[in-house]
């Protein structure tokens, strides 16, 4: 109303200084009995529309508008009515005129709309070819007579060959007053060398070939890879094997790694996303657990050079993997690595592991960040391990969840309601223990509460709202794509396969993986839902600004929010005594 009101004002000062002209109840004067008509022209999509005036003389001028505020495209001459002082004329052709207008512009409103819905959808009509047989090329399985297992994995699409060896042992086993000893020991491996040639050295060496040996440590395990071109793979494999079996821990490359890593634990605050993440998976496994034991100054820098030794005859003589693959001869590659592996001793079979998950206690933990002006919230419980049959079934109840675009969670927090900048997640799966079930919504301070609600409510709505045809279709089909797509080269599927192995898994598990997804049925997705989805067992954590969190937290109504120290300890000074020595 306030845009018409000013269109009319603007139209009165228009005439008071002889702009308007009269036209059957339109704007023309030259000729007073034609008849004119305001036609739109569209573009369709756009908010502003192009007007112009029509007549049997001719289209005249052009008014744009954007809603119902226009500007005139051209000053026309004083007219002779004006003049002559034929007001009343004016005025009555002015408010016809406006009736017209008026008109126009509610058509112009829902004319693109009309438009819109009569559009056709031609990438509907596109055929969707059915997924072809999902056969991916096994490499071969040697398990020598001493335990040791090897994969060779031929593929001479081009000239080079890499390998890894994969050692059972990584953080979750070392001593806990030494926590992240297994990351030292992965950065000083490599850069330390061997007693035939040096870090440095082999830094040189193996630049002038383009060829790379890394090595690194995980939670579950420590591994050695390299790669170069086919004509260097021997030397380079022969270098591999020299740092496998005979390192020399040099004590000036683990001070600098010490360094490193003290770097990265009095900056692990920097970012709320890393602060969230690690944070919410302790109120899952707890604080001291082999899962979430984080590295402090302390115990990284009681780590010396025979710390890395002993973890290295310790791990050494687990059951090795050793997997190669590129463009190489099967037969004398088998040769040569029976050659260097077969004459080391038993392997020694790894201990059971018997770790407790107990799962979150329900309620609410907050960390206040004041340098943020967003929220990172992550909702957690207990997910499972991927030898529960039930897992085919959780993977698509995952995606239905919030595993796309087409999610619940991103259709209704996102699109619908516009409360967060990106939301999704699932229940996970690890290989050889409980992962986690984690929902991420991250959004601006003022909108915390209510996309957390909203989060919450989706996933409630796995046990109240049921799930539909169309959205077992979508997401099986979305995963069985992906699936496709992550094990389409012969590389990944090495990789998968020997994952596979260290993990105790039958070596067609991706098949019979694939054919479970395919079977999933919506009494299914019931099922797995009222079984393993229980909002009362959540944890909800939210890292962001807690002044421009506005409603407050306690509108949740999940408890009182639980703060969170997340300060970083300082080691203790050595006493004057422990100095002298």
């Amino acid at each position: 109303m306030k845009s018409l009101l000013q269109h009319i004002a603007r139209h009165s000062a228009l005439k008071g200084r002889g702009f308007i002209d009269r036209c059957k109840g339109n704007v023309l004067a030259a000729a007073p009995e034609a008849q004119c008509s305001l036609a739109p022209r569209f573009s369709v999509g756009k908010a502003d529309s192009t007007w112009e005036l029509r007549s049997p003389v001719g289209t005249v001028r052009d008014i744009s508008c954007t809603g119902i505020n226009c500007r005139a495209g051209k000053r026309p001459k004083r007219t002779a009515a004006l003049a002559a002082g034929g007001m009343q004329m004016i005025d009555r052709d002015l408010h016809r005129w406006l009736r017209h207008f008026i008109v126009c512009a509610f058509i112009a409103a829902l004319f693109p709309l009309n438009l819109s819905a009569q559009q056709s959808k031609p990438w509907e009509q596109i055929p969707i070819p059915k997924l072809h047989e999902f056969k991916p090329q096994q490499p071969r399985r040697i398990e020598l007579k001493n335990g040791i297992v090897l994969f060779l994995q031929e593929d001479h699409e081009l000239p080079f060959v890499s390998g890894s060896v994969l050692i059972p042992g990584g953080s979750r086993d070392e001593d806990p007053a030494k926590t992240g000893l297994v990351g030292l020991y992965g950065e000083a491996w490599r850069t330390s060398g061997t007693a035939n040639i040096d870090g440095d050295a082999l830094d040189d060496l193996l630049e002038a070939k383009a060829a790379h040996i890394e090595t690194g440590g995980d939670v579950d395990s420590t591994a050695l890879s390299w790669d170069s071109l086919k004509g260097d793979s021997d030397q380079v494999f022969s270098l591999a094997l020299d740092l496998l079996l005979h390192p020399k821990f040099n004590p000036e490359k683990l001070q600098l790694a010490q360094q490193q890593a003290a770097t990265g634990i009095v900056r692990r605050n920097d970012d709320e996303e890393e602060i969230a993440g690690r944070e919410a998976k302790k109120l899952v496994y707890g604080a001291n657990s082999p899962y979430t034991r984080q590295p402090e100054l302390a115990t990284v820098l009681t780590v010396t050079v025979d710390d890395l030794k002993a973890w290295h005859e310790r791990t050494i003589g687990g059951k090795l993997i050793v997997a190669v693959g590129g463009d190489f001869d099967p037969a004398a590659m088998e040769a040569k690595l029976r050659a260097a592996f077969e004459g080391l001793p038993p392997v020694t079979p790894a201990p059971a592991r018997h770790d407790a998950f107990d799962g979150p206690k329900p309620g609410l933990s907050f960390i206040d960040k004041e340098d943020v002006n967003q929220s990172n919230v992550q909702i957690v419980g207990l997910g499972t391990d991927r030898r529960n049959p039930d897992v085919p079934a959780i993977a698509v109840m995952n995606e239905i969840l919030g595993g796309s675009f087409a999610s619940r969670l991103f259709q209704k927090v996102r699109t619908e309601l516009g409360l967060a900048y990106s939301v999704g997640g699932g229940m996970s799966f690890a290989y050889d223990h409980p992962a986690l079930f984690r929902v991420v919504v991250l959004t601006k301070s003022a909108s915390t509460v209510d996309a957390t609600r909203a989060a919450l409510a989706e996933i409630d709505g796995l046990n109240s709202k049921p799930f539909t045809q169309v959205e077992l279709d979508r997401a099986k089909d979305n995963i069985l794509n992906s699936f496709l797509f992550r094990y389409d080269t012969r590389d990944k599927v090495l990789a998968e396969r020997v994952k596979l192995e260290f993990y105790g898994y039958p070596p067609d598990y991706l098949e019979t993986y694939k054919a479970a997804l395919e079977k999933v049925t919506l009494a299914d997705l019931d099922r797995v839902a009222k079984k393993y989805i229980h909002p009362g067992k959540l944890a909800v954590l939210v890292v962001g600004n807690g002044p421009e969190i506005k409603p407050p937290l306690d509108d949740l109504k999940l408890g009182p929010p639980q703060p969170i120290d997340i300060t970083i300890p300082m080691p203790k000074r050595p006493a004057a005594s422990e100095k002298k020595q």
